[in-house]
Parts: structure tokens; C-alpha cells; sequence
């Protein structure tokens, strides 16, 4: 027979339409049994590798959240001085602190996921996949300010250490 939902019923013994979950019941897309992918730890540990392979369109997604999600506290930079935070909000962590370039990349996705101080938990605004594309983007963010001529391959360098031609003032008529 159809009911209406937590209609009454003489159908079954306790009278209710509505049946109580089996136990051990886990609803759709929520098996979370890869724990470095969905908690970002190997046991209690944070991991120190991605749970999949990072791709450049990967780098572009975490940047259009991280932007969204990540840059009105910590800024576009990640050097803790987001919008909110010029207006009188507690300090943001900045990324470029030895203590979190050196973090396993790990505690940036459990960081997202359960909060961390003043910082609440995303894990119900941002996606799991999305949480590690902003965890990639942060160690972007890290090797752009402390990059150095060796880590650019070779073939690059030359377009690099070229001089920049002089900006050419465009007239507005």
C-alpha cells in the first residue's frame, strides 16, 4: 500500500507508515570508508598525498573556490589579511608561515572540514573533492612566494628572466 508520509496505518504493528532506518543504514554518496579522502588522516596522522591525481583543471577549480570560500578571511594571497579581517575580524592564519608550509596537506582539508579557532567547519558549504582542490591551490599559493629560478623547468626560465616590454599607453577617445 502508499501512504502518506507518518500517516497511521493498521498495516503494521506500531501503527506508524513511516519505517525506522535498518541499522547500519548509510544514505546514497555517504559511505565514508576511505578515510584519507574523506578525513584527510591515515590513523590519527593527516596524510601527506593527495587521494587523486591533480590536474591542472583540479588547481582552477580549487582557485574559483578557494576565492569564494577561503579569501574573505585569509585574502587572495593567503597571507592571512582577507576583507574581513581589514574590517576587524580576528586574524587569519597565513599560509606562508614556515609552520604551514611544512603541515602535511592533510590538515588544510581537516582545517575545511571541522573548523579550527575562530574558523567554522565547511565541510557542508564545499564538497570533499572541492576541499582538496583548495588544499592543492593553498600549496600553490605557498610556492608562489617562495619559489626559485630552479623550480621553473628549464624551457620556461628564458621567458621569465626576459624583461617585461614597457606597458604602452593606450589613448581613450
Amino acid at each position: 500500500p502508499r501512504y502518506k508520509p507518518l500517516a497511521a496505518t493498521d498495516f503494521f504493528g506500531d501503527g506508524r507508515s513511516a519505517r525506522p532506518e535498518v541499522e547500519g543504514t548509510v544514505a546514497r554518496g555517504h559511505l565514508r570508508i576511505d578515510s584519507a579522502r574523506f578525513a584527510g588522516k591515515a590513523g590519527d596522522a593527516d596524510v601527506d598525498v593527495f587521494p587523486f591525481p591533480i590536474t591542472r583543471a583540479d588547481l582552477l577549480r580549487g582557485q574559483q573556490r578557494f576565492n569564494i570560500y577561503c579569501s574573505p578571511c585569509h585574502s587572495r594571497i593567503g597571507d592571512g589579511n582577507g576583507m574581513v579581517v581589514r574590517r576587524g575580524f580576528r586574524q587569519a592564519a597565513s599560509y606562508h608561515t614556515e609552520r604551514l608550509i611544512s603541515a602535511p596537506i592533510g590538515h588544510f582539508f581537516d582545517v575545511m572540514t571541522n573548523g579550527f579557532g575562530a574558523m567554522p567547519s565547511y565541510a557542508a558549504r564545499v564538497q570533499v573533492d572541492d576541499r582538496w582542490r583548495i588544499a592543492a591551490y593553498i600549496r600553490v599559493l605557498q610556492l608562489s612566494e617562495n619559489a626559485k629560478i630552479e623550480d621553473v623547468p628549464p624551457d620556461r626560465r628564458a621567458e621569465l628572466e626576459k624583461a617585461p616590454e614597457p606597458a604602452k599607453p593606450e589613448v581613450l577617445r
